[in-house]
């Protein structure tokens, strides 16, 4: 089953927490602290695999969370850090940011990786807390907390030769002959629900992809029918080759149907009118269809057009070694974006306020990304660790921020569940 698009909720495993322990061995009086550190948890990892060619198994589970690290014990033993876990997905998925948008990664490489989710870092024990004013602290921390996101997979399949036109005009029959590829093949209109790829072999060591781009319509790069599914795919192909019914054997003008696939691929890409484009006359074994043919031939002047048809594969060896030919031609980094120099801007970058604090009656939460990853690390078991929070709070501004927005001696501080009387 074809699947190219998903949406995948991933997390990071947690760090694992510090520990606080001493040394109690029999003949090292006043051993000190020997908590050792939490493990890091384990990233969730995204792998391009060549031998991949739907998202399908992303349908079925769309929930990944890695492992967190091990806690660390005494005798300054550290937690393991979890194993990273590694999802495979096909050659040329795109993956993106679901609430934003934003383009994290271009997978077309195979073996290709990116980190989506990292694991939180692990908590560190007793033994760094020590100084020379405190040299039995009972202070550890927690992990982190692993990354978590929501992410869309969007597959672009990478071929070098895309066939497009529209529904009923015998792509899937031109793939069928010049490949092994066996696509579903039907006297009806939209029997390829999904594109299929094929290996067409020119000559000894020398063979290429073609992909048979599911039946275009008028309206497509609006999203008519399922347009911007199918359009997709084009964006990846080096060259096309446009298949029209030639002998208009569904009462339709070729050089209309040809002229309409055009203009929906330049309105979804404009970059896909400057890729070599092809045509292949197809059916050409259909009675009156040379006719017809000179009159194509002369409306599409500046276009290489060869009668083929797909069905007995009279002239489809010669469109194929010229579809090779142009293969050789389009460069290979034809994928990569180009950087417009005149959009690099300079900006000054500002810092942004670790937190916020909200005023309610007399009580004053203080919330934000900083405080609960702080909350999150602070072992509020340990008086040590509880002093520590107040004295990070203090050092972040939180204090003075207190005092501006009117708190007074007795008022309530709210952070995350933790409440405590304010006292300036």
């Amino acid at each position: 089953m074809f699947y190219d698009y998903t949406k995948i909720y991933v997390k990071g495993g947690d760090g694992g927490n510090g520990c606080s322990a001493f040394r109690r061995e029999k003949f090292v009086p006043l051993g000190g602290p020997a908590g050792g550190d939490g493990g890091k948890g384990g990233d969730i990892i995204l792998q391009a695999d060549s031998g991949l060619r739907t998202l399908v198994d992303f349908r079925y589970q769309t929930h990944y969370k890695a492992k967190r690290g091990q806690h660390g014990e005494g005798s300054s033993m550290h937690g393991r850090s979890a194993e990273d876990q590694v999802l495979r997905v096909p050659v040329g998925t795109i993956v993106k940011d679901a609430d934003t948008g934003r383009m994290i990664a271009d997978l077309i490489e195979p073996g290709q990786e990116v980190v989506v989710a990292k694991g939180g870092r692990g908590g560190r024990g007793n033994k760094h807390f020590k100084s020379a004013k405190n040299t039995a602290p009972t202070l550890a921390e927690n992990g982190d907390l692993g990354e978590d996101t929501w992410l869309i997979l969007e597959l672009k399949l990478l071929a070098d030769v895309g066939l497009v036109g529209f529904p009923n005009v015998g792509k899937s029959t031109l793939v069928s002959m010049v490949s092994a590829a066996k696509p579903k093949i039907a006297d009806y209109h939209f029997t390829t629900l999904s594109p299929n790829l094929g290996l067409v072999k020119v000559s000894e060591g020398e063979s290429f992809v073609m992909a048979d781009i599911p039946g275009l319509i008028e309206g497509a790069a609006e999203g008519a029918g399922l347009g911007h599914r199918f359009l997709r795919h084009t964006e990846r192909t080096k060259v096309l080759i446009h298949v029209v019914d030639v002998s208009g054997s569904e009462d339709r003008d070729p050089y209309e149907d040809f002229l309409v696939i055009n203009k929906e691929l330049g309105k979804y890409s404009p970059k896909l009118t400057e890729r070599p484009m092809i045509i292949a006359a197809n059916k050409m074994d259909i009675t009156g269809a040379d006719e017809k043919l000179e009159t194509f031939i002369s409306q599409t002047e500046g276009y290489e057009v060869y009668p083929i048809s797909a069905v007995t594969g009279e002239g489809v060896q010669k469109i194929v070694y010229r579809a090779y030919e142009l293969l050789k031609t389009v460069p290979d980094d034809i994928f990569l974006e180009e950087i417009d120099e005149d959009e690099i801007k300079i900006t000054k970058v500002e810092e942004e306020k670790q937190f916020t604090v909200k005023k309610d009656g007399n009580t004053f939460y203080i919330m934000g990304e900083e405080i609960d990853r702080l909350y999150h690390k602070t072992q509020f078991s340990s008086d040590e660790g509880m002093m520590r929070f107040i004295k990070i709070l203090d050092g972040m501004g939180v204090v003075e921020e207190l005092r501006a927005k009117g708190a007074k001696d007795g008022d309530t501080v709210v952070v995350k569940d933790i409440e405590f009387d304010f006292l300036d």
